[in-house]
């Protein structure tokens, strides 16, 4: 009798999302009207001003497209999806349009251009729609996701034509399922950490069972005896995907990073690399802790693991010249990493989790948001990336927060004022514009031709925070902020190459170490005895853009790529998701039902690389009682 309740609920859970009437049938018809863009013509290229987010793969054209996602219970089998295109239109230019233009959070890698799409004879998209099916999580509830990607503009550079469509009618043909694929377990954590950890972990697991969420933990040491696996990375996915089923477990949080500050290669919990290749020629491969919350695909009417390598060749995550895997991407549970080292850095984390879950409700310093931000790219608009960024969190927050700002335009962004004002106690700490595995920065384009680096905060100087019990949720937009992989070793012998090759030998050599970095910044400021309660940043290369595309008044750098990632943790939050791993994780499902990542690499690498360092069942908050 309780798994039909439980279906029911499922199911009523799913159906509400897009709000069709018609529970008892297998079909979905649905009719999607494109409103015309205008179109600007500049000195060299025309640009499409619509509603509508527009494609944004560096190099190719920027076209209005329409994302649009159906919600099923988890086991529903999609028989037949089809969408039929009409109003067709063909409207010849004087202009080509303009490409999409990608930077990196860095400062150092840049896509500007147009890509050799614009010298093919082919229309771009090639096709009116794409569609992709994903296995995910919709409030708590396992489902499975129809999101298609309506493309009403295509675009032939050679021919310099578009061919707009005015309408898609869908139909979507399915089978719910007779008996549900998931149900309600008697645990709601998985903790996955070493042996060496498991009293220290005593006190969180007893702080979770008393407010309610249920809690296991499996050591690495069991799962590697007891799970197969090409790797043990695989085992402990594995182990995951079996909580899920015999447990119900909806949250994991692995407890373990490498095994040494100094140098180490030794994983505590064993971590993923995926091997996008994003065309920078400076990063082939980057920590991705998604792999772990990625648990199933949708594959022939089924629910079956994804282990992330489709094509089969051993290679994880695999997009570059060589072959390309297709991921689902949609997380299955609800992840985050406390990147312990020690026993002490165990216990110090523990410690701040509980005092944090029980005394920063309803207090004063938690309703209080540290905004840091400055220039972060040059161009034409002379935007201040960065603060438009924190402007856009303020706003989506509202009076619910007061606002401490330091700003390049303030005149007042410096690590001393960063530093000052993270000691002053706050809910929320967001960083915005460049980063390196061991600090965070803004730039100054005073003079663009030698654009100075401004620090706002670095890893040498956390251990001196003394916002006791104040601890902020911090938001890092940067690159490397969150490379949890770096080691005292490691960045000493990128210095030393730097030096050899490019000082010495004359050569071109890329490390993203700008001093000796024993543990990553996203790191370095939840492990310590004060700063921040959890992170979330970048492992890798992270993206933005610049200007104003498509003429809506909102500039791109906060409707694209990282940042988008960044604001949407706040709309979440304040729309009602308060643990800290849902937030995050509902921020990745969005992204991929908003932007294509099997169509774009930026897209893809972006959702794989935000990490979230902490607690995922963290109260953002604390416990009213």
């Amino acid at each position: 009798m309780r798994k039909i309740v439980v279906f029911i609920a499922v199911f009523v859970m799913v159906a509400s999302v897009f709000s069709f009437a018609n529970a008892g049938r297998t079909e979905i018809r649905d009719t999607i009207n494109i409103t015309p863009a205008v179109m600007h013509a500049g000195s060299t290229y025309i640009t499409l001003e619509s509603e509508m987010p527009l494609l944004h793969s560096h190099g190719y054209p920027m076209l209005p497209y329409k994302p649009v996602t159906y919600t099923f219970p988890a086991g529903t089998v999609i028989n037949e999806i089809k969408v039929i295109a009409s109003g067709e239109k063909e409207i010849k230019l004087d202009k080509k349009v303009a490409p999409a233009e990608i930077e990196s959070k860095d400062g150092k890698v840049i896509f500007r251009g147009e890509g050799d799409i614009y010298k093919t004879d082919t229309y771009y998209p090639s096709s009116k729609y794409d569609y992709r099916i994903t296995a995910g999580l919709k409030n708590g509830r396992h489902a499975i996701f129809v999101t298609l990607y309506l493309y009403p503009y295509r675009y032939n550079a050679v021919d310099n034509t578009l061919i707009y469509t005015s309408s898609f009618d869908v139909k979507i043909d399915y089978k719910l399922p007779t008996k549900p694929t998931f149900t309600l377990g008697d645990e709601d954590l998985l903790i996955i950490a070493p042996s060496s950890f498991k009293d220290a972990l005593q006190p969180l697991i007893d702080e979770k069972e008393k407010h309610g969420i249920r809690t296991m933990l499996m050591t690495v040491e069991d799962i590697y005896s007891s799970y197969s696996g090409r790797d043990d990375a695989e085992k402990v996915k594995y182990a995951i995907k079996d909580a899920i089923e015999q447990h119900g477990i909806k949250y994991v949080l692995l407890v373990g990073g490498l095994s040494s500050p100094i140098a180490s290669t030794t994983w505590l919990v064993p971590v993923r690399y995926s091997h996008l290749d994003d065309d920078s020629k400076m990063e082939t491969s980057y920590l991705t802790d998604l792999y772990f919350a990625d648990v199933y695909k949708y594959e022939d009417g089924e629910l079956v693991f994804d282990d992330w390598d489709s094509n089969g060749n051993g290679v994880y995550a695999e997009w570059s010249f060589h072959g390309k895997d297709v991921l689902d991407l949609n997380p299955d549970v609800y992840i985050g990493r406390l990147a312990c080292r020690s026993v002490k850095e165990v216990q110090t984390v523990v410690s701040k989790i509980i005092n944090y879950e029980e005394n920063a409700y309803d207090s004063q310093w938690f309703h209080r948001a540290v905004m840091v931000g400055g220039d972060t790219f040059p161009d034409s608009d002379n935007y201040y990336e960065g603060e438009i960024a924190n402007a856009k969190a303020m706003e989506i927050l509202g009076d619910e927060f007061t606002y401490d700002k330091v700003w390049y335009s303030e005149e007042n962004l410096n690590q001393n004022n960063v530093i000052n004002a993270i000691n002053s106690g706050e809910g929320i700490l967001y960083f915005s514009g460049h980063g390196s595995p061991g600090m965070w920065l803004a730039k100054d384009y005073t003079n663009p031709s030698k654009p100075k680096y401004i620090l706002g905060l670095d890893i040498y100087h956390m251990p001196s925070l003394k916002n006791n019990g104040m601890y902020p949720v911090t938001i890092i937009g940067g690159c490397h902020n969150s490379m949890f992989n770096a080691t005292l070793y490691n960045s000493i012998s990128e210095i030393i190459k730097s030096i050899i090759f490019k000082y010495i030998l004359g050569k071109h050599f890329t490390t993203w170490y700008w001093g000796p970095v024993p543990e990553c910044f996203g790191w370095s400021i939840v492990k310590v005895p004060n700063g921040a309660i959890g992170s979330m940043g970048c492992t890798g290369l992270g993206y933005g853009t610049t200007g104003d595309s498509n003429h809506d008044g909102i500039p791109d750098s906060i409707q694209y790529l990282l940042t988008w990632a960044e604001l949407h943790f706040f709309e979440l939050y304040k729309n009602g998701l308060h643990h800290l791993g849902e937030i995050h994780s509902t921020d990745i499902s969005d992204y991929i039902t908003t932007f294509n990542p099997m169509k774009d690499k930026t897209d893809c690498k972006t959702v794989q690389e935000w990490v979230l360092l902490g607690d995922p069942t963290l109260m953002v908050g604390g416990y009213s009682s």
